[in-house]
């Protein structure tokens, strides 16, 4: 039951993500397939845990679930909430993170030791960790800041929804590639929607960065003409 759970969960949270990724940002298509994806995210990094750890268990499994559900939901609150508003979850998902990225970090050392933990080598483990310990950097600094607005609210969404997204569909055409036709695996077109999801997040990740500059730039040019205006007075 939990095995067709989690592929149903998976093949939904693709077909939303992608629908979310090239819908139009903010327009009702794009936000009901966000909510659409982020709760098959949910079940289907949640069963994934719970397969991971008691019916087939893996730890590589495990830290991959963990860290792409703190992801998914941290990057899903901070367009739902305020700072003030849910502090608490906002700890509480910091500290996921922070659980995930020290037990990323373990395992990546074990690894060398032992030449892989579960068919998982370093470098996977480490890759995992630096990305959760990057969000749970952010996740503290935002925390001493208390709030978050425009640009960069946008740009905290993106880079750990994309990132998820990435996880997900790289798991699926990658790390599944064994139940796809051989001609699918022998022509390279699993890697496809792998490398799409990548570059629509970097393009849209790089646009808002951009937008942001200009915004500053626009603003520090009108700071500049009205100290002028004041100084010729």
């Amino acid at each position: 039951m939990v095995r067709w759970v989690h592929i149903a969960a998976g093949l939904v949270a693709i077909v939303a993500g992608f629908t979310a990724l090239f819908a139009k940002t903010g327009s009702p298509l794009h936000l009901r397939a966000g909510d659409v994806f982020v709760f098959a995210m949910v079940t289907l990094t949640g069963t994934a845990l719970y397969a991971a750890s008691f019916i087939h268990p893996n730890r590589g499994n495990v830290v991959a679930a963990l860290v792409t559900l703190y992801l998914v939901t941290s990057g899903f609150l901070t367009v739902k909430r305020d700072v003030a508003a849910a502090r608490g979850w906002y700890v509480a998902l910091m500290i996921l993170g922070a659980l995930a990225t020290a037990r990323a970090a373990w395992l990546g050392m074990v690894a060398v030791r032992e030449g892989g933990v579960d068919h998982f080598p370093a470098g996977v483990f480490f890759a995992f960790g630096f990305v959760s310990l990057s969000g749970t950097l952010l996740d503290w600094r935002l925390l001493v800041v208390r709030r978050i607005e425009g640009a960069q609210r946008l740009v905290r969404h993106l880079w750990r929804m994309c990132t998820g997204m990435w996880i997900a569909t790289a798991s699926l055409f990658l790390g599944q590639a064994k139940f796809f036709p051989d001609a699918m695996r022998g022509s390279g077109v699993l890697n496809v929607p792998v490398l799409v999801v990548a570059g629509v997040g970097l393009f849209e990740l790089v646009r808002v960065l951009r937008r942001k500059r200009k915004a500053r730039l626009s603003a520090h040019q009108a700071e500049s003409s009205k100290l002028g205006l004041q100084l010729r007075d």
